[in-house]
């Protein structure tokens, strides 16, 4: 994605007050901001580690 693809809201005096960005960037931004919310936590962490792990699911009768 090229830089040209975001752009700068200013306000009257010149100064930088927002930013347009593409949605696809934006997604990507929301995601590692989430990630980065869950990882913060040890036990959310740990949590992840092992879901990760996993090699097998839940059936869904058995997570009704």
């Amino acid at each position: 994605m090229a830089e040209a693809d975001i752009q700068f809201v200013s306000n009257e005096a010149g100064e930088p007050t927002a930013v347009i960005v593409p949605i696809e960037l934006w997604r990507e931004i929301a995601s590692e901001r989430e990630t980065a919310y869950l990882l913060s936590s040890e036990t959310m962490r740990q949590r992840l580690l092992a879901a990760a792990q996993r090699r097998e699911g839940v059936s869904l009768d058995a997570a009704i």
